[in-house]
């Protein structure tokens, strides 16, 4: 925190001082603000310190959205493999500065430069908003020429440097952070008074890592979906492609969309009025997997079109109950049974894409096995970037020889891929640092994500929790979303203002007790008896959303109950 938003955050934080404080001092007053073109362009002549190791590429005026754009690299370099690495980032400068700074963190393996426009919540992006907003790459760029010949494989290269890898998992965050600081400096002439972090995915995954490693760098950190256990969610794709080849080598023909549609209907037939609504949402979800039953769904003959097999019983139920080696250790853990299983979001992570160049494989089959194979094991295992030989290494996976390898080291490769991609208190989370840095942490999380399971979050706030005797909700947060997908997506509520929740939290003490949600009226996974207009809140964990009375599409009908 800064000195002087430190001293903004002594003042009451609804007073009329406050807010006038705050406008008066972020208004146009900063060099920027007098001349935008000039201070833009001054960026590219500006010397900073050498230790910075920053190259500026690029400041260039965006006259119709009103901001600067600056693109550049830090800490150039050739890795032990021979290529050529580096930090790539852009910021967006807009020249109406809110005072705020978001680090806007990406998903997948990185590698591109996503536009830094942060993530858009409530129809506008956080640039829109007048945040200025960093982005980067994580050290590594996954297009580049040089890997290109490695097919599929080619954004996954990077695993065979050992600096790339701790810039991908933590260190980006460490290097960039002071610099974008130091940008905001030079531009506006002026600190952020307050910053923020936002990401889903493995942008979620970089969240709870500066959570854990940089406690005092952010005020607040927007956590969607997140991979913080990444390389054990990897081995989760070995484990879900030989659970499903139990029923056919061909992924996309062990479970038809007949077949998981009809245990979606099972599941909402058991669980549907657990929250005493019947509206296709399970909104009590741990008391859903106490009431559902796979083995209902066994047909009693043949299979037909109103049951599933006894293979696809035992398949399915195996690939949801996560990897375990052969003594029944648990590798990653088991997953939830919700109504967002059978959508097509789903389907494309598990069992089948519409992708021809990756054989209609689906994307844990192709993208996931790379980082699997080389990044998130040591040794790296060096696979031919084809869609067959892809699948064929998650496919021959062994849980007892290869699982382990995700906690091992070798040579100059001192640092295990859990080591790199997790928080480093993970197991026992306390986020000291953060804690005492009065930092707020808001985490969302779709119940029927099919990346990273909503129980290894549930089960890692849990163990926060106790940690604080019950009262983490002081300073973090976990929103689980009925139905939704990894993100978004799915039959869901799927659209909410997290950013905004997170700020009012951080800037005027106002805690979530509840997020007001809504339908995607565009989302084609909607149910046709589905208000276009539909709207529930999200509640806290362990909260449930609770019918009480009215309107059974509106979020007034609903209240937070914890049992």
């Amino acid at each position: 925190m800064h000195h002087f938003s430190y001293l903004l955050k002594l003042m009451p934080p609804k007073s009329i001082f406050f807010g006038l404080l705050l406008a008066l001092t972020y208004s146009y007053t900063s060099a920027a603000a007098e001349n935008p073109p000039s201070a833009c362009a001054e960026l590219l002549q500006h010397k900073f310190p050498a230790k910075l190791k920053i190259e500026i590429q690029s400041a260039k005026l965006n006259e119709a959205d009103a901001f600067c754009l600056v693109n550049g690299v830090v800490n150039s370099r050739i890795g032990i493999d021979g290529k050529h690495y580096g930090i790539g980032f852009e910021m967006r400068l807009p020249f109406s500065w809110n005072g705020r700074f978001v680090y806007q963190m990406n998903g997948g393996n990185d590698g591109a430069v996503i536009p830094a426009e942060g993530d858009v919540f409530d129809g506008r992006s956080a640039r829109a908003q007048g945040y200025a907003v960093l982005s980067t790459n994580a050290g590594h760029d996954g297009s580049a020429v040089e890997n290109q010949q490695y097919g599929l494989a080619a954004g996954n290269r990077f695993g065979l440097d050992p600096q790339a890898r701790n810039d991908y998992g933590f260190a980006t965050t460490a290097t960039m952070t002071p610099i974008a600081h130091t940008l905001l400096k030079t531009f506006y002439g002026k600190e952020a008074a307050y910053s923020y972090l936002s990401g889903c995915s493995n942008g979620g995954r970089h969240g709870m890592v500066a959570a854990s490693r940089y406690g005092d760098m952010f005020d607040g950190i927007l956590v969607g979906a997140p991979g913080f256990n990444l390389p054990k969610a990897a081995v989760q794709h070995a484990w879900d492609v030989q659970s499903t080849q139990q029923v056919d080598p061909k992924l996309h023909k062990a479970f038809s969309r007949t077949d998981m549609q009809l245990i979606v209907n099972k599941l909402t037939e058991a669980c549907d009025g657990l929250d005493g609504a019947k509206d296709g949402l399970v909104n009590n979800i741990r008391q859903c997997q106490k009431t559902f039953d796979l083995n209902s769904l066994r047909c009693a003959g043949e299979k037909n079109a109103s049951c599933l097999s006894e293979l696809q019983v035992k398949s399915f139920a195996r690939l949801m109950s996560g990897p375990h080696n052969s003594k029944g250790k648990q590798l990653y853990n088991h997953w939830w049974y919700d109504t967002g299983i059978a959508d097509e979001g789903w389907r494309f992570w598990k069992f089948e894409s519409p992708i021809p160049p990756w054989n209609n494989n689906p994307l844990i089959a192709t993208m996931g096995a790379g980082s699997l194979a080389y990044v998130f094991t040591t040794p790296a295992t060096e696979v031919e970037g084809s869609p067959d030989k892809l699948l064929q290494f998650l496919s021959t996976f062994d849980f007892d020889r290869d699982a382990p390898k995700i906690f091992a080291t070798q040579g100059e490769f001192k640092t295990s891929a859990m080591e790199f991609m997790t928080p480093p208190d993970v197991d026992n989370p306390k986020l000291k640092n953060f804690y005492k840095h009065n930092g707020k942490l808001l985490i969302y999380q779709g119940q029927s994500d099919p990346v990273f399971s909503a129980v290894d979050i549930v089960d890692w706030y849990e163990k926060l929790n106790k940690n604080y005797g019950g009262k983490a909700h002081n300073f973090a947060r976990l929103f689980v979303v009925p139905g939704m997908n990894h993100c978004n997506g799915g039959p869901a509520t799927d659209q909410f203002d997290g950013l905004g929740a997170l700020v009012s939290w951080v800037e005027k003490g106002q805690a979530p007790d509840v997020m007001a949600a809504k339908v995607n009226p565009e989302n084609k996974s909607l149910p046709p008896n589905w208000s276009k207009t539909r709207s529930r809140p999200l509640c806290p964990w362990p909260s449930v959303a609770t019918y009480k009375s009215g309107d059974i599409e509106s979020a007034a009908s609903f209240a937070c109950v914890t049992e």
